[in-house]
C-alpha cells in the first residue's frame, strides 16, 4: 500500500508542479551547514528544483564559520554541476559550530577535486551585491540555520555596492523570507537559541513576509534511508553524509528528522498543498524562547495540510536527485 501511495504522490506532485509553478524562484540558500546534516538534504532539494527549472540558485551562504564550511558548500554545488554558484561565509558574526560526526572531513578528503584556491566571499557583502542587482520583490531567501547573516545584513549601511542600507535592500528586493525557526505554539528551538541576539534583531527589524517552518513540522518527517540503500547512486557526497551519520545516532535509525527540507519545499513551491499558513506574530524572549500570537502580522507559521508520511516520501525522492548529464 505504501508503494502505491508513494507512486501516486510523486506522480501527482510532478503533474501539479509542472502545471502550477511557471515562475522560477530566485533563491538564496542560507545554512548552518555542519551542526546537523539535514542541511545537506535541503541543499540537495534546492539543486533538484533548480534542475527542474523551479529555482534559480543565486548563492549559498553559511551562518557557521568553522574552517571547512565553504568547502562543503563548494563540493555539493560542484557535484550537481553548479560549481560557479557564489558562496558566502560569515566572519566574526557566524556561529562556531561544526559536525560532530566529522563527515565534512570525509567529504573534503574524497572530493577535493571539486575545490579551488579561490577565497570565499563575505556573506553580507555578497548579499548586498546580489540584492542590489535584483529586481524589486524578486528574491526569496530561505534560512535553514542561524539568522546571523540576515541580522548583519539588516544592520549594514550604504557602501560602494549600493547607497541603500541593508533594511532598504531587504525591503525593496526580497519577496519572502522563509526560515526553519521556532517551535509552535511555543518553545525553544536550536536555530534561534544558538544566536538569539540575531534572531531578536531580525524579528524586530524585518517588516516583510516571514514564513516559519517550526520544529514540530520537520520533527515528524524522517528521511535518508532510501538514499543510503539506493545502490544505483554511487560517488555521491550527499549519500556519503547520510551513510556516515545515520548509523551514529540511535534516534536516527528510522531516518534523520527533516526540519530544513520543509523550509526549502515551501520556499521553492509555496505552502500548498503541503501546508496551510497561519498568520500572526513571532514573540521572542532574549534567550530565544518563542511564543506564537495568532492574528494580524507579517509572520506565518506552517500547519499540516498533508500527512507527514506523504511529505516524507516526496522529500526522500528529491534527496535522491543526481546530477543531470549535460
Amino acid at each position: 500500500m505504501k508503494h502505491v501511495r508513494y507512486k501516486l504522490l510523486i506522480g501527482c506532485f510532478f503533474l501539479f508542479s509542472s502545471s502550477s509553478f511557471s515562475q522560477t524562484v530566485k533563491l538564496i540558500f542560507d545554512t548552518d551547514m555542519g551542526p546537523d546534516y539535514d542541511d545537506v538534504g535541503a541543499l540537495t532539494m534546492v539543486h533538484a528544483f533548480q534542475d527542474q527549472g523551479k529555482v534559480e540558485l543565486l548563492s549559498t551562504m553559511a551562518s557557521t564559520n568553522y574552517d571547512n564550511v565553504g568547502h562543503v558548500l563548494a563540493i555539493i554545488n560542484s557535484y550537481f554541476g553548479k560549481g560557479k554558484t557564489p558562496i558566502g561565509v560569515s566572519g566574526t558574526y557566524g556561529v562556531d559550530l561544526r559536525d560532530w560526526q566529522f563527515w565534512s572531513d570525509s567529504l573534503i578528503s574524497r572530493y577535493d577535486h571539486y575545490l579551488s584556491d579561490e577565497p570565499y566571499q563575505d556573506a553580507v557583502r555578497l548579499y548586498r551585491e546580489l540584492l542590489s542587482r535584483a529586481d524589486n520583490g524578486s528574491v526569496t531567501i530561505v534560512t535553514v540555520g542561524f539568522l546571523s547573516n540576515i541580522a548583519e545584513l539588516l544592520r549594514s549601511q550604504g557602501d560602494d555596492i549600493s547607497p541603500l542600507s541593508g533594511k532598504e535592500l531587504m525591503h525593496s528586493k526580497v519577496k519572502t523570507l522563509v526560515s526553519m525557526a521556532g517551535k509552535f505554539p511555543e518553545g525553544m528551538e536550536f536555530n534561534i537559541e544558538m544566536d538569539a541576539v540575531s534572531a531578536n534583531y531580525v524579528n524586530d527589524n524585518w517588516m516583510g513576509k516571514w514564513v516559519l517552518s517550526g520544529f514540530e513540522i520537520g520533527d515528524k518527517i524522517h528521511t535518508g534511508l532510501p538514499l543510503i540503500h539506493n545502490n544505483s547512486i554511487a560517488q555521491s557526497p550527499v549519500k556519503d553524509v547520510y551513510s556516515i551519520s545515520i548509523p551514529m545516532a540511535e534516534e536516527d535509525k528510522g531516518g534523520r528528522m527533516s526540519w530544513d527540507q520543509t523550509a526549502v519545499l515551501v520556499a521553492a513551491l509555496g505552502a500548498e498543498p503541503f501546508y496551510k499558513l497561519e498568520r500572526g506574530k513571532l514573540i521572542l524572549k532574549s534567550d530565544g524562547y518563542n511564543y506564537w500570537k495568532k492574528g494580524s502580522g507579517n509572520h506565518y507559521i506552517l500547519l499540516e495540510n498533508m500527512a507527514p508520511e506523504e511529505v516524507e516520501d516526496l522529500i526522500n525522492t528529491l534527496m535522491m536527485h543526481t546530477p543531470y548529464l549535460k
